[in-house]
């Protein structure tokens, strides 16, 4: 058990660089690499996706404390941002949970992959966005929000690729955006997670020291060693030259979105 915990813990101490580096949530990197160990372990292949997500919410919610907590000794934090994104958020992350469960392991496995390349497309591609108006209507922003829940509960994300570039586009300052985004990282996780947990409560087959989907020493050995490598990778990032880290991020997440879809369609 003391490899198996340092093999999480290895997982949480790279999505912990690779998050404080390229500031993209640790979702990118945690579900991927738990898909890749979770059939060493024994979980049956049909279970590895749906623990994977719910095991990388769950770590979420301890990462986006410790980071809400440091954007708010700064004052980044637009609180009344989280409220009116909040409602839709917690509903769309609850009805992914559902949906999630219901897919195949193989099309959660392809979902997340051409996730990986979405994110890769905006490293790449994107330009940086002109702030627009903040003026939105309720209707819309929990539109907005149950948008963003839902994906980011199916494939097991904080959500910050989805919730920066449109608090940019309705006006708010980047470094706003990010910090106001780590804040609805929380109900994300939290609303993710918990259903997750319920709906795997009577699930049969599930390993030993699972909490419904969740699979805790996975969740503890990420959780505790992400946390403890986040700022070693934000340090990392005012050092090194952003544009090239940006490019071998890309690649890196072509490379297991790669993977994930020869898994999902053997012919490639």
């Amino acid at each position: 058990m003391s490899d198996v915990f340092l093999l999480y813990g290895a997982v949480g101490a790279v999505a912990g660089v690779l998050s404080g580096l390229f500031g993209v949530g640790g979702g990118v990197v945690i579900v991927p690499l738990l898909a890749m160990v979770f059939p060493s372990q024994g979980i049956a292949d049909e279970l590895v996706m749906v623990m994977s997500v719910a095991t990388s919410l769950a770590s979420i919610i301890a990462t986006s404390v410790s980071a809400v907590a440091a954007h708010q000794r700064r004052g980044a934090v637009q609180w009344p941002w989280v409220w009116r994104l909040a409602p839709g958020i917690l509903s769309g992350a609850a009805v992914g949970a559902v949906l999630a469960e219901h897919l195949p392991g193989r099309t959660l496995k392809l979902a997340f992959a051409l996730f990986l390349l979405f994110v890769a497309g905006r490293l790449l591609f994107a330009k940086r966005a002109a702030g627009g108006s903040g003026r939105v209507s309720c209707w819309r922003n929990g539109a907005a929000g149950a948008g963003i829940g839902l994906l980011s509960a199916i494939v097991g994300i904080g959500g910050g690729t989805l919730t920066v570039p449109y608090l940019v586009k309705r006006g708010v300052v980047m470094a706003q955006a990010v910090a106001t985004s780590s804040a609805c990282g929380l109900p994300i996780a939290l609303a993710g997670a918990l259903t997750y947990l319920y709906l795997g409560w009577h699930r049969s087959g599930l390993p030993p020291l699972s909490c419904g989907y969740i699979y805790l020493p996975a969740l503890a050995g990420i959780a505790l060693c992400s946390m403890f490598f986040a700022p070693l990778g934000a340090r990392l990032a005012h050092r090194l030259p952003a544009a090239g880290l940006k490019r071998c991020f890309a690649a890196l997440l072509v490379l297991v979105a790669g993977r994930l879809l020869q898994q999902s369609w053997p012919i490639f």
